[in-house]
């Protein structure tokens, strides 16, 4: 049965500057397990105010585009080794937003935990989450970091700091040449 979530109904949005800002925090992250460096968080934050409304809400649909092409992989990694998705991301990924308070608030964490159950059951994150009104200040700051924390799990897995982006680049790449998966 269809859904009115299914992501053939979703705007795949601006997935090459929602990559860029994830693979700009994945290399900030991987440089310094510091804190983020102020005049990186104000470029990107400039960034994304050059965008305008509409631009923004592209790079908001990238973004959970990116969410839910994370899950699809960790979905099928799960897959091989009789593992639901779910079960294998949900716990730890709440653990750890509950342990970012200053990133997460207490509130925008069952949003963020709402989301990567749209797209562990094949939903799309945007459309799930549009039928909730439009995103918080609060949410659209934690779906940045809760795609940053999927392509770092997935990078661990893959014992490679940038294969998250090399997934969607190579992806970008065969649709851009009209290919299949």
């Amino acid at each position: 049965m269809s859904s009115p979530c299914d992501p053939e109904y979703a705007s795949a949005g601006d997935v090459s500057a929602a990559l860029m800002m994830i693979d700009s925090r994945l290399k900030a992250l991987y440089d310094s397990k510091t804190e983020t460096d102020p005049q990186q968080q104000r470029l990107v934050e400039q960034f994304a105010a050059s965008l305008g409304p509409e631009g923004f809400e592209a790079l908001l649909d990238g973004t959970c585009t990116l969410i839910y092409t994370f899950m699809e992989w960790l979905r099928k990694v799960c897959e091989d080794h009789d593992e639901e998705v779910i079960d294998y991301v949900l716990p730890t990924h709440v653990a750890t937003m509950r342990m970012m308070p200053k990133t997460f608030r207490p509130e925008v964490v069952p949003t963020m935990a709402g989301l990567l159950v749209a797209a562990g059951t094949g939903l799309s994150p945007s459309l799930w989450r549009a039928q909730y009104g439009p995103w918080t200040d609060d949410e659209t700051n934690a779906l940045e970091a809760t795609a940053v924390l999927l392509a770092e799990r997935i990078n661990r897995i893959a014992g490679d700091h940038d294969f998250a982006t090399r997934l969607i680049t190579e992806a970008l790449t065969r649709s851009d040449q009209g290919g299949s998966d």
